[in-house]
């Protein structure tokens, strides 16, 4: 009979995202982030290959990016509500990590397989920033979507893209409980 780890089960289990917008006061600093990106480092990574990066943002970041999304909106013939949307998260942001996925042509390890790894990264990096008391949401919108803004904000190569941007934070007020889904909806036993 294996030996439960009720702590972090209880935790992966009551576990929510807390909306970015909603973060007020500090951002962890270096010192308080290098341990929650080694402990998010920590994902399935067939081969060994590392295939992501990572960027830390902070706030003189968050401000050009700001600039370089409505600047690009704009290019794009975008609407208010896209500029804004573009802006937004980068406007109200303080620490985000964006995780770059950057598959490699390797015959032996798929590269849908290494893709997955980028979007467990940045599951890991929400559970271990949420696990050392920050708040942490992953967002992408339509700027990660972008390759020419993927280029020229993160350097984005051919085959890279954007898994996410994962924003660290003081949680403010307590975030909204969602519904769940349903096991009987989502679960198939056997074939």
């Amino acid at each position: 009979m294996p030996t439960p780890n009720t702590a972090a089960f209880d935790f992966l289990a009551r576990r929510q995202s807390q909306p970015a917008k909603l973060f007020a006061g500090p951002v962890p600093t270096r010192a308080e982030l290098e341990p929650i990106l080694t402990a998010a480092l920590r994902v399935p990574d067939h081969g060994k290959l590392e295939p992501w990066r990572l960027i830390v943002l902070t706030r003189p970041d968050m401000v050009r990016l700001a600039g370089m999304a409505e600047a690009r909106a704009r290019a794009l013939g975008a609407d208010a509500e896209k500029i804004d949307k573009g802006r937004g998260q980068f406007d109200r942001g303080g620490v985000a990590v964006v995780v770059i996925s950057s598959p490699q042509d390797v015959p032996k390890i798929p590269q849908a397989e290494q893709v997955l790894s980028a979007g467990a990264l940045c599951l890991g990096l929400v559970n271990a920033a949420t696990a050392a008391g920050w708040g942490a949401n992953w967002l992408t919108g339509w700027v990660s979507h972008d390759t020419i803004f993927a280029a020229e904000a993160f350097g984005c190569k051919a085959g890279e893209t954007v898994a996410g941007i994962v924003h660290v934070g003081t949680p403010g007020s307590p975030a909204p409980e969602r519904p769940r889904p349903d096991l009987a909806r989502v679960v198939r036993w056997g074939l």
